[in-house]
């Protein structure tokens, strides 16, 4: 499971404009049957949502239809965990072909030029991440800089906010980190800034450009104070669902391997994700293990109906988007999970669900 977030009814309001017309996506997915079922997703500040979900006929075909976006966006088809992503701008007529077997890894896209660059990023992405550990390092780096390139020819589009945005693995193709990556970064926020200031992504970029330099700050800092930073947990105190404040160190400091989770508990992938904690924390509990879960729904009573059963610490934040919770632990996607190790260090971020338990057999 990657990277999905939040409710429509929280954010369809301000990504979609209400006027005549509309974008279509469209296409024939080889082997599909009538039966098959994909669901449009669009982003908001890195997250995402459900837009709209269609079937294919018995030949494979498809076809979706949604008002244009306000400003231009990025959407993915789901099937199950696999995606194809495209940016929209307005009125587009996006076509994706493909086969059932090759969804999301096999596929062509047209419609677009942009439609066609950001398939061509997604492949090359696919490329590189097979490559061997030794083999990886160099290539991405060529390639970056001709991306680099592509993105000050036009840093103000909707494909060169895609590019500084994306990761391979678990790891930022651009990291605020390095000094190249950082006036790439600083490109693209300057453009969006002066260009697109109306637009929701904007205040996105400017606030990935400061935890950027808090990142910097830490990364240049004398080893012994980055040794703290990176194994001190930042503190997260918020009430559980019967009201008592959890502090987030104190259950740290009891010597259990603690999961820190964020979460939307009303997303429709958010029974999978808690049916995977819940078959860890069966296993481990005996072992030490704890959970401390902080749900950011739009609503506190969904939250509370979803937490009332289950047997780990669930805290709700009530910031939701807005809170600086999110942005200490740098969460740009949910569902996100950090192993916290019994001394109580950060030791690995997890942001694909499924591979969790094998990330935390590691330290039990």
């Amino acid at each position: 499971m990657k990277k999905y977030i939040l409710s429509i009814a929280a954010m369809a309001a301000v990504m979609c404009s209400c006027s005549d017309g509309g974008f279509r996506v469209t296409g024939n997915i080889e082997g599909a049957a009538d039966t098959t079922k994909m669901v449009l997703e669009s982003s908001n500040s890195g997250r995402w949502y459900i837009v709209d979900s269609v079937k294919t006929t018995g030949s494979g075909k498809f076809s979706i239809e949604q008002p244009a976006p306000q400003f231009a966006d990025v959407y993915r088809l789901r099937l199950g965990d696999k995606m194809i992503y495209f940016p929209i701008d307005s009125l587009d007529r996006i076509e994706i072909k493909t086969t059932l077997a090759g969804f999301g890894t096999d596929y062509e896209l047209s419609g677009s030029d942009n439609a066609v660059k950001m398939m061509n990023i997604d492949k090359k992405a696919m490329e590189l991440s097979a490559l061997p550990a030794n083999e990886f390092t160099a290539k991405a780096e060529e390639w970056k800089r001709e991306l680099a390139n592509q993105i000050l020819g036009d840093p103000s589009s909707i494909v060169s906010y895609y590019i500084i945005n994306k990761y391979i693995g678990d790891e930022p193709l651009f990291n605020p980190v390095n000094d190249f990556d950082f006036k790439i970064i600083g490109a693209v926020t300057n453009a969006f800034n002066s260009f697109r200031p109306n637009d929701p992504r904007t205040s996105y970029m400017v606030g990935k450009l400061r935890q950027g330099l808090a990142e910097r700050h830490h990364a240049t800092a004398p080893v012994d104070t980055m040794f703290i930073s990176e194994t001190t947990l930042i503190d997260i105190k918020l009430q559980d669902k019967k009201g008592v404040m959890q502090d987030l160190q104190e259950v740290a400091k009891q010597g259990k391997v603690t999961l820190l989770n964020f979460t939307v508990y009303s997303a429709e992938w958010s029974p999978v994700c808690n049916k995977v904690l819940a078959d860890i924390y069966r296993k481990y509990k005996a072992q030490g293990l704890e959970i401390y879960q902080v749900g950011i729904d739009t609503e506190e009573f969904q939250w509370r109906q979803s937490a009332v059963n289950l047997p780990w610490i669930t805290v709700y934040d009530p910031m939701g988007l807005e809170s600086r919770n999110l942005a200490s632990y740098n969460v740009t996607q949910v569902p996100l999970t950090y192993i916290i190790d019994r001394k109580g260090e950060l030791v690995q971020r997890v942001t694909d669900i499924t591979e969790l338990e094998r990330a935390v057999a590691k330290y039990i």
